[in-house]
């Protein structure tokens, strides 16, 4: 039979993977809108504002991803 620890920490794992996986697209797409930018032409960050912007909002994902791979850590008990 199968634990509830064993599901819990399946779940867990889960979730922290995805918000891995938000975080490297979020990245993504800065950094090729920053290509762009530099002439690179991949994507649509037209100016210098929408790069900054596109940055910003990257920490901002990217601190909320961490905290709730954090987060989901503790609850489902994966341990260091």
């Amino acid at each position: 039979m199968v634990k509830l620890s064993e599901v819990k920490i399946t779940i867990a794992t889960a979730i922290a993977a995805a918000f891995g996986f938000i975080i490297a697209l979020i990245w993504k797409e800065i950094i090729v809108g920053l290509f762009a930018l530099a002439g690179l032409t991949i994507n649509d960050i037209a100016d210098g504002t929408g790069a900054i912007i596109a940055i910003i909002s990257g920490i901002i994902i990217t601190l909320v991803c961490v905290f709730g791979i954090l987060y989901i850590s503790k609850w489902g008990g994966v341990e260091k």
